[in-house]
């Protein structure tokens, strides 16, 4: 990855050693296919539906105006996408959770597929494995750390071996 890209990225998710993110305060990465998605999905016509999606709907669409967007080829490895596998765990309970970031009309909960414009899927968009974040969500505050990050080929994002 070009270095310029990975430290911009490193000093906009990270607050000094403790990569502790919030939302009002940092920016997302996100994959450019993934971005004009999103874009497009939330200029389209379909309002979002029910009341906490209508919320993430705006707060996605502040972190659309916030992201970098990145090609593929630059794209960081363990950075949670669209149709990404996330394993979180709530720091403050030791709840450990999986789940897969859709497109709303690909929600599934018993599937554990979530809607990017749910509070969890806007909170796990666009970062990457190892963060912190801390995040309002409809049961309160909440704070998770990202385990590990699958995507839609059902491969963990692994360091290529040297």
């Amino acid at each position: 990855m070009n270095p310029a890209v990975l430290a911009a990225y490193e000093l906009v998710h990270l607050k000094k050693n403790d990569m502790t993110t919030t939302s009002t305060t940092s920016r997302i990465m996100l994959l450019k296919e993934d971005f004009e998605r999103l874009t497009s999905y939330m200029k389209g016509s379909r309002p979002p539906g029910s009341v906490h999606e209508k919320q993430a709907g705006k707060s996605l669409s502040e972190e659309l105006e916030n992201a970098i967007v990145v090609t593929s080829e630059k794209f960081p490895e363990g950075v949670v996408r669209l149709d990404s596998t996330a394993i979180i765990k709530d720091v403050d309970t030791n709840r450990v959770i999986t789940v897969t970031i859709v497109l709303p009309e690909q929600a599934d909960v018993k599937k554990n597929k979530i809607s990017v414009l749910a509070p969890l899927g806007t909170a796990l968009i666009g970062y990457k494995k190892g963060q912190r974040l801390s995040w309002d969500l409809p049961s309160g505050k909440k704070n998770f750390i990202i385990m590990e990050v699958y995507h839609s080929d059902g491969v963990a994002v692994k360091k290529p071996a040297k």
